[in-house]
């Protein structure tokens, strides 16, 4: 696949006379040809599988212009509020009353106390704020909010 042999001719144009002088010697360059085509279509496949890899429960986030906050080694809990007002923790529905009680068993297994919230736009300020004191309870202090990008910037800068 990448090594060829090379010939060398003699100076009698091209007929050869006698003993042979020179002998076949491979050929030193590596054709990368099919290593760039198979990165390439690597990097084809992982641009299309990222996007299907976020966990979540699909709800229309509020759209701000903050940035994103750095990542972490251990996977992030993200806790979501749906526009029906059902609470989830990662994928896995939990009613209100044993929120707290699933927290502090989650945060006696994991190193870090930050922790994600996913509230649908439509969601009443105070049903955030209720789960918000629910994960404080729960032993999650670094509690973040997960918006949208392309929100309205609120200063006199430009857009």
């Amino acid at each position: 696949m990448g090594a060829a042999v090379q010939q060398s001719e003699g100076g009698s144009g091209g007929r050869r006379r006698g003993r042979r002088r020179g002998r076949a010697r491979p050929m030193s360059e590596i054709n990368v040809t099919p290593f760039v085509d198979v990165m390439l279509v690597l990097l084809i496949i992982f641009m299309v599988a990222a996007p299907l890899m976020t966990v979540g429960v699909p709800v229309e986030l509020p759209k701000t212009a903050a940035g994103a906050l750095p990542s972490d080694d251990e996977e992030p809990l993200t806790v979501t509020v749906t526009a029906a007002g059902e609470v989830q923790i990662q994928t896995t529905a939990v009613p209100r009353d044993e929120l707290v009680a699933r927290l502090r068993a989650i945060a006696a297994e994991r190193s870090s106390d930050r922790v994600y919230l996913r509230a649908d736009g439509g969601i009443p300020y105070a049903e955030v704020m209720q789960v918000m004191g629910a994960l404080n309870a729960g032993g999650f202090s670094n509690v973040g909010l997960v918006t949208d990008t392309g929100g309205p910037r609120l200063d006199s800068g430009g857009e």
